[in-house]
């Protein structure tokens, strides 16, 4: 694997991470954000990020 394949993959599993620990207002809310990171893998990430770190408590 490559070093660019190794720095996506720890920022995909930080991504993951990030959704698990953080606190929403519900569950309903941190389900769909971890299925949107699993099955959309980059642009889940970026959504993370941009989005959805902002709707956290």
């Amino acid at each position: 694997m490559s070093f660019l394949g190794l720095i996506g993959l720890a920022i995909y599993a930080y991504t993951i991470y990030d959704v698990v620990i953080s606190n929403f207002a519900n569950d309903s809310d941190k389900i769909i954000w971890i299925l949107i990171v699993i099955l959309v893998p980059f642009l889940g990430t970026i959504l993370w990020f941009v989005v959805g770190r902002g709707k956290r408590l």
